[in-house]
């Protein structure tokens, strides 16, 4: 396997990062394939357009995704003044457990970091478990009083990992 690196997504790529964010929810369960949420996962262009688009890849292509926000911002749910929010994280189901995830998530700290920011927040649905241990392994904490429901019955919960 060849080393993964970080870096702004392009524009000729953001067709594909759809298609793998969409890939990523679907193949967990998180969303059937005729979901509202797909029409927006699948519009890197837009997110790339107003919020910092990154992805992870290798010498074969594209590995992941993550989209990283300001506060106030279009695609902002729950960061406030001071904090730096990433959403929308994404692993292709063939590049499971290469790390893909971690790697984007350390690198969002550290672009909060460089920013100054004084924490990284989030929203994770209840059902991604996986992401959840990996985000208390980096030092999250649970956030229960930004928990947040944006349709009946799909609840999100907060993470903030103070820096």
């Amino acid at each position: 396997m060849s080393e993964v690196s970080v870096r702004p997504a392009r524009p000729e790529e953001f067709a594909a990062v759809g298609a793998l964010t969409v890939s990523a929810y679907v193949a967990d369960g998180l969303i059937a394939a005729d979901d509202d949420y797909v029409r927006e996962l699948s519009d890197a262009a837009h997110r790339a357009a107003h919020a910092e688009l990154l992805v992870a890849t290798d010498d074969d292509g594209l590995l992941g995704s993550v989209t990283i926000v300001r506060p106030g911002t279009h695609y902002s749910e729950i960061a406030r003044d001071g904090e730096l929010e990433f959403r929308m994280l994404a692993t292709a189901p063939a590049a499971r457990g290469r790390g893909v995830g971690e790697l984007l998530t350390r690198t969002v700290v550290e672009k909060a970091r460089e920013i100054g920011a004084s924490a990284v927040v989030m929203s994770s649905l209840d059902a991604m478990k996986t992401a959840h241990r990996l985000y208390e392994r980096l030092g999250f904490s649970r956030l229960p009083e930004r928990d947040w429901e944006p349709l009946p019955g799909r609840w999100l919960r907060a993470f903030r990992l103070a820096l």
